[in-house]
């Protein structure tokens, strides 16, 4: 129930009633474990401790409560926990395909694209549909360890292809399809894949893309494709010709055939995810069928309190690990709310239009698209029916508290879960129950099973903000990176600073109200010492009326310089020199004089990875003297002309401080 929709920072501004905890997940599963022996006392925080005290009872147990079934020999659960390289459940098997289909009745997928044409799958068909693939994949060769790529857009086609590749216990990997050729390459160049299931075009923010001059490059420099499968369909492109044998989507997945499923090895390759890779090349993050089975179930009934049933929208494009964990809500029967397209065309109001017309359930969204809608007057509660919404999840960046405060006085009375983990992990090291109240700017909890810590630069833990480490493993840390002998890239991603702990490269803070994430630990801002996160600026600056978005970098320069300029996009008809004494009273009011910027420039939007992430790390190389090349792969980025804004910003502020020779 809402507390006070106005609620100040680390206030209670909801709280669960006796019925809402007393159904959710978390409550069951607690006595569960304690009807099996577990012995820990009342509250969420007891059940965390023991989760993470006793490893391998909490996650046996997890697999029962979530129906997964672990074929094999039974032995021990993590027989050595050292990190890198624990590995979870050995000789025993699983297919994370067959848990995700079997046994369910009903709608299982509700596509919905652009224009709002809806379109249901049902489990029947979704199944009918997924074994015809597995048969064609198999009469193409394909098999256990091979690999399938899509470039695809959120499409039931894209969740078809993920379900038969697993299925075979091939390996699988999608791009969304406004990925530059170059960036799709990098990719997928690295997996020498069999198969290709592309769109030939996609449609964005109203009208047709057409993609198949860069599907042709993009094919060309993958030799060891077999066949390309055209999903067409969803635009009037029609698909190309190519050097490789080609069939369409319908006679791919035409007749009925068994289903079947190939039990793999607990630890299995079953895809990979790719890093933004908008410097050197992606890193290929590969997960296997249990632990990322085990983690998005977990993520999905204890974190989410998802139900069978269900409806789930998370807004989400297929080359963001919160796509997989949309495909994976099947696991708990669930349906998966497909928003094809540019979910805020035409306005962010599209988003709780769709929610509202799927009667979803859970609604995940990025903290920007928050940030957005409390720009506007929109008011969701007022203009469509939510009554059966619940849950409201936010990811991406953090939350500020006029977000909290947006949600609770605009969307009604739901449980507002935000969260912070990772594409590394495919799940979250801290998020939300609903057995907790909720306080304004802070996550609620740590997430069963996860031994998250705050440490500073000593190892030693940090009292206030500090390095987010993780010292026990979890069953979704990569297996490995693709194409990394010896595994030293990954090695000095994760366990380089501190030995045999997971330093994740974020900024955390665990306090009497709860969790703050402060922004990137590798982006931090040091001004005469003082370090400060990113996110602190944007929770002031991004609050402003007078903003849309932010990005500031501090950039070393030579041996003693430091730069530290903030990009702003101004809000329509703004007077530039009002929003910049605005943004200074601001910063020296609720932050500190110390971190006004040095420069706040304004510029016409602030760049992105395709994923949504701010590329703040390209923008301070930039700013050091870096040319655009380096920094990023253009393909990568969702606007690479706006990035080339910031390279020219870069090279004229270069050119201004340099001495005529």
């Amino acid at each position: 129930m809402i507390i006070d929709p106005a609620a100040g920072d680390g206030e209670v501004i909801w709280a669960p009633d006796d019925a809402t905890a007393a159904a959710a997940h978390v409550t069951r599963f607690a006595g569960l474990a304690r009807a099996r022996g577990a012995s820990f006392g009342d509250g969420y925080d007891e059940l965390w401790r023991w989760s993470v005290d006793e490893p391998e009872a909490f996650w046996e147990l997890f697999a029962e409560y979530a129906g997964v079934e672990l074929a094999g020999e039974a032995g021990p659960v993590l027989p050595d926990p050292a990190m890198p390289g624990a590995r979870w459940f050995p000789g025993r098997t699983v297919n994370f395909a067959r848990h995700l289909l079997a046994g369910r009745d009903g709608v299982a997928l509700i596509a919905v694209d652009e224009n709002g044409t809806t379109t249901e799958t049902s489990w029947e068909e979704l199944r009918r549909q997924t074994a015809a693939l597995g048969a064609y994949l198999r009469s193409q060769g394909v098999g256990a360890g091979d690999r399938v790529v899509g470039v695809l857009p959120n499409v039931a086609e894209a969740v078809v292809g993920l379900l038969a590749t697993a299925a075979l216990g091939a390996t699988w990997s999608v791009c969304a399809p406004e990925f530059g050729p170059g960036a799709i390459i990098s990719r997928f160049a690295q997996l020498d894949p069999k198969v290709v299931i592309a769109a030939p075009g996609y449609r964005l923010s109203g009208r047709d893309r057409d993609r198949r001059t860069e599907l042709g490059e993009v094919l060309a420099a993958l030799p060891g494709v077999d066949r390309v499968i055209w999903a067409t369909g969803h635009t009037e492109v029609p698909p190309p010709a190519t050097a490789q044998p080609s069939v369409v989507w319908e006679e791919a997945v035409s007749g009925h055939h068994e289903l079947r499923f190939t039990d793999v090895e607990f630890s299995h390759p079953l895809w990979v995810l790719f890093s933004s890779g908008t410097t050197g090349k992606p890193k290929g993050i590969v997960h296997g069928h249990g632990g990322a089975l085990l983690e998005t179930l977990k993520m999905l009934l204890i974190h989410s309190d998802l139900r069978p049933g269900d409806r789930y929208l998370n807004v989400a494009s297929t080359s963001w690990v919160l796509w997989n964990s949309l495909v994976s809500s099947l696991g708990v029967g669930a349906t998966a709310v497909l928003l094809d397209g540019n979910p805020v065309y035409p306005s962010v109001d599209h988003v709780w239009e769709v929610a509202a017309e799927t009667r979803a359930a859970a609604v995940g969204v990025s903290a920007g698209f928050i940030h957005a809608c409390a720009k506007t007057e929109l008011r969701p509660s007022e203009d469509h029916d939510l009554s059966a919404l619940r849950c409201v999840q936010v990811t991406g960046s953090p939350l500020s508290s006029d977000g909290y405060r947006w949600v609770y006085a605009n969307v009604g009375d739901v449980w507002l879960s935000s969260m912070s983990g990772g594409t590394d992990i495919a799940s979250v090291f801290v998020g939300g129950t609903p057995t907790l109240p909720v306080r304004v700017g802070y996550i609620q909890a740590p997430a069963l099973g996860v031994r998250v810590e705050s440490w500073d630069e000593n190892g030693q833990p940090a009292r206030g903000r500090g390095e987010l480490v993780v010292t026990a493993p979890m069953p979704s840390m990569p297996l490995f990176f693709w194409d990394d002998p010896g595994s030293e890239r990954y090695r000095a991603s994760y366990f380089e600073t501190y030995p045999g702990v997971w330093r994740h490269g974020d900024f955390v803070e665990f306090a009497k109200e709860g969790i703050l994430i402060h922004g990137r630990s590798d982006s931090t801002l040091n001004r005469n010492g003082l370090r400060l996160g990113s996110a602190d600026i944007y929770a002031i600056v991004e609050a402003l009326p007078e903003v849309v978005e932010a990005l500031i970098v501090g950039a070393e320069i030579g041996d003693d310089g430091y730069y530290m300029p903030l990009f702003v996009r101004l809000a329509e008809g703004v007077d530039e020199s009002a929003a910049r004494t605005a943004i200074v009273a601001a910063i020296r009011t609720h932050l500190s004089p110390r971190y006004v910027p040095d420069d706040i420039v304004v510029m016409p939007g602030i760049p992105h990875t395709r994923t949504g992430k701010k590329l703040e790390v390209p923008v301070k190389r930039l700013i050091q003297g870096a040319s655009l090349a380096e920094v990023a792969d253009l393909g990568a980025v969702d606007d690479p002309a706006l990035l080339s804004a910031y390279a020219r910003f870069a090279e004229e502020r270069e050119s201004a401080v340099l001495p005529a020779s």
